[in-house]
């Protein structure tokens, strides 16, 4: 999904505006889009078994079904349920946003340092995060640079950001945060003798889980 979002002529463009926001600045800023930050398949059997379970009830009050019926009844109803929930539009669809936001959440941080973002010299590295199926945006930012930017700087530009995502503007949509992103770095922590470029500058695409 998250190939298919950007082709290699926008991944271009989005690496020549991580380069361009650091050319600025002494931080770093990494663009990590993930396809899914689960595979939700706890999902479809969590609702195939509610719904199974339910099955005996009215079979059991209201007919005079034999009890290897209802059981058949009841595996058949799991069976069918269950294949339509295995879908992974359905899956997305039956899990409540807030756990989705929740794991979309915990995936950005586990970026941040599977990107090494909390290594860099100064703690000025900063992360713009996507992940599509949740459709989550979140920026989050080492310690130094969280200390002097303004609360809710980074919620606009996010909010900005899945609006863009929304309307199907990805690439445009990442170069404006990237932008505003190095913005706000070039005004806390301008370049400075260190080496200026210790991460990735291109567009980093996560595998689906």
């Amino acid at each position: 999904m998250g190939r298919l979002m950007f082709s290699e002529s926008d991944e271009h463009r989005i690496a020549e505006a991580i380069t361009a926001a650091e050319a600025a600045t002494s931080g770093e800023i990494v663009a990590v889009v993930a396809p899914e930050s689960s595979t939700y398949l706890y999902a479809p059997f969590l609702w195939a078994s509610v719904i199974a379970l339910l099955v005996p009830w009215p079979l059991i009050l209201w007919t005079w079904w034999p009890s290897a019926w209802i059981y058949l009844a009841q595996v058949a109803t799991f069976a069918f349920v269950l294949a339509l929930a295995l879908p992974r539009p359905v899956r997305y669809w039956l899990v409540p946003r807030r756990i989705k936001r929740a794991r979309a959440h915990r995936r950005a941080l586990e970026q941040f340092l599977v990107q090494n973002l909390h290594t860099t010299s100064g703690r000025t590295g900063v992360l713009i995060f996507i992940s599509a199926a949740e459709r989550h945006a979140e920026i989050v930012a080492d310690a130094a640079i969280e200390a002097r930017v303004p609360k809710g700087t980074w919620q606009e530009i996010v909010n900005r950001l899945t609006a863009a995502f929304s309307a199907g503007q990805h690439t445009d949509g990442f170069i404006v945060a990237i932008e505003e992103v190095g913005g706000h770095l070039a005004t806390h922590f301008p370049p400075g003798s260190r080496d200026s470029n210790e991460l990735p500058d291109h567009l980093i695409v996560l595998d689906t889980l």
